[in-house]
């Protein structure tokens, strides 16, 4: 498909597009059933004070609990998928809204359950369990509520925690719209004088070229654009970290961090350790920045320089035909199994594919896998773009095998255990790619790829839950986010990370302004841990471990049955200490020495 003009989203081929009446036949049938969840808050009330009373009436509370959160989840994915697909477009704008409103409504109605689940005598419950065995699918629900005893207030109060939910992510929806609906940038320029359409979603391509004046363009006229609007932007992640710490506090833990870190079970010093790991290992980091400036062959290296390959003359189109093919050929170590559900994922239009006018930038899966799971792209036919395939491919099927094998109150993992499987994936394809060639300059283009991977992932995903944590910290210290505070920050960290051989270009401080991770609530450092685990788990399988696929697949089947430390265990890792961490740096150190032996 033709990507030198941007169509707009009714010129893109149906092939290209995701089938969403696979969730709602059409807009008709999501009006008709967000009327009919208008009954919900009802039904569910009409428990509140009674769930202590019997093990049939617990039962029945959680069965409706089900009910209405796979319909709620059914309705939300439409309208957030429909509404992504073009941001521009208001009549999605205000399913999304509907939607979200309808979330809240059900949301405010549950919130006397926490508290008297935690009211439940533990003998009651052991009671409960004997005489309606149906409830042991509910244990762990139970447990991960019960677990959180301290931090649950009185029904009354929680009625009103839930009732702030639309508020609560008014930060991240105006930024988001801003940064994707509104924001126009101008053109970046090659060394003929061309102009190249510059949006959120091309930008990453463009820093990928050879012609460094297109680099350079792109670079300055992405920030020059950001930079106007660094206040607003500012003021955007000062709400947003506002709205953690009174959380964190209304819900009595000692900070944002723990109040993100303990509902999904992960140990804070897990995040506090990534951090320590990495600085322990700024040396193989400055050694690569080092090689690239060699192999670039430039006097002064830039920050638009590190995204280029290092041996540009073997960088090559990848048609999406191509990248698919490639994707299923390099994951057939994972069995036929998994190659049969992605095919049905590439043939069954899970996925949106190309951008388009108004378009949401980036990639993701939905999460969700009811019916089944959605993957938005904005391909390329880059080598990058079949990386992404494979990554978002990953989450894909990892909520398909979750969902196809847990009940539904145990189909989402959490955050913490949702990069592994993307990242396995990408894992796979390296080494795939590299068993196919001899050429060192197509190696040292591969090598240079997973390089790159390390760094985007491990170092600079490190680098940004680094930064979070900072104005996480900022926030707490009752300090406002300003805008030359932020840039300030990054620009220190920006040095720490990359080290003395790189050029600390003055728009690169602005950098946080235009990153929506640091939206998602101590999100990113997962990333980092995930790509750890996940090169653990891909050596199992690659080195033939007899065990090895069937562990992973029961890890990808694990939902959210046990605590994400466990179940990687179940994989073949242990993250509670720092031996992936530090594993995953040493193979960085050895792919930089073969690098620099092919160089």
């Amino acid at each position: 498909m033709d990507q030198k003009t941007l169509p707009k989203r009714s010129q893109v081929p149906e092939e290209f597009t995701w089938k969403l009446s696979d969730i709602f036949e059409n807009d008709g049938a999501w009006t008709a059933e967000y009327e009919a969840l208008a009954a919900l808050p009802e039904r569910i009330a009409a428990f509140q004070g009674r769930l202590g009373e019997s093990a049939e009436t617990l039962l029945a509370y959680f069965r409706l609990d089900d009910e209405a959160s796979l319909r709620l989840e059914k309705l939300y994915n439409y309208a957030f998928l429909a509404s992504d697909q073009d941001t521009g477009n208001a009549v999605y704008q205000d399913l999304k809204g509907k939607a979200i409103s309808r979330l809240v409504a059900v949301s405010g109605a549950s919130a006397f359950a926490a508290p008297e689940l935690m009211a439940i005598p533990e003998e009651r419950l052991n009671a409960f369990f004997a005489d309606e065995p149906e409830l042991e699918t509910y244990r762990r629900p139970l447990e991960r509520v019960r677990r959180l005893a301290a931090h649950i207030l009185s029904p009354a109060e929680e009625a009103l925690l839930a009732a702030t939910g639309e508020m609560t992510g008014a930060p991240d929806n105006i930024s988001s719209t801003f940064r994707d609906a509104d924001l126009k940038f101008p053109p970046a320029v090659d060394a003929q004088g061309a102009e190249h359409p510059l949006t959120n979603g091309s930008y990453g391509p463009l820093l990928e070229s050879a012609d460094r004046v297109l680099r350079r363009s792109a670079f300055e006229n992405i920030y020059s654009r950001y930079g106007e609007f660094k206040n607003t932007l500012a003021a955007a992640l000062d709400a947003e970290f506002k709205q953690r710490r009174f959380f964190a506090t209304a819900r009595k833990y000692p900070d944002t961090l723990a109040a993100a870190l303990f509902e999904n079970e992960v140990p804070e010093q897990v995040y506090t350790s990534l951090i320590e790991a990495v600085h322990a290992n700024m040396d193989k980091m400055y050694r690569y920045v080092a090689l690239r400036k060699r192999l670039l062959g430039v006097e002064e290296l830039h920050m638009y320089d590190v995204y280029t390959p290092i041996v540009p003359d073997v960088a090559e189109k990848i048609p999406f035909e191509e990248a698919k093919a490639t994707v299923l050929e390099a994951l057939s170590v994972l069995g036929e199994d998994y190659v049969a559900l992605l095919k049905e994922g590439f043939e069954g239009r899970w996925i949106d594919v190309y951008e388009n006018e108004g378009k949401r930038s980036g990639a993701y899966s939905s999460g969700s896998a009811w019916p089944h799971p959605y993957v938005l792209l904005n391909q390329k036919d880059t080598l990058d773009s079949m990386y992404t395939l494979a990554h978002e491919m990953g989450h894909a099927l990892h909520s398909a095998y979750s969902c196809k094998n847990q009940p539904f109150c145990n189909s989402n993992y959490v955050i913490f255990v949702a990069e592994v499987a993307s990242t396995c994936n990408e894992v796979l394809l390296t080494h795939y790619l590299l068993g196919k060639t001899e050429d060192k300059a197509r190696r040292a283009y591969l090598i240079n790829h997973f390089l790159e991977q390390f760094k985007g992932t491990l170092y600079r995903q490190t680098m940004f839950a680094e930064f979070e944590l900072m104005m996480g910290r900022m926030a707490e210290a009752g300090e406002t986010l300003t805008a030359d505070a932020l840039s300030e920050k990054y620009r220190e960290l920006n040095r720490l990370y990359f080290g003395p051989d790189m050029v600390q270009d003055e728009q690169i401080a602005l950098e946080w302004s235009r990153i929506p991770h640091f939206f998602y609530n101590y999100y990113v450092f997962q990333y980092a841990t995930g790509f750890s685990a996940a090169i653990a788990i891909a050596n199992r399988i690659l080195s033939g471990e007899p065990s090895a696929v069937d562990d992973y697949k029961r890890f990808l089947s694990g939902g959210c049955s046990t605590d994400p430390i466990s179940l990687l265990k179940i994989a073949g890792v242990d993250m509670s200490g720092p031996e992936p961490v530090n594993s995953a740096l040493q193979l960085f150190g050895e792919l930089l020495d073969e690098m620099e032996q092919l160089t």
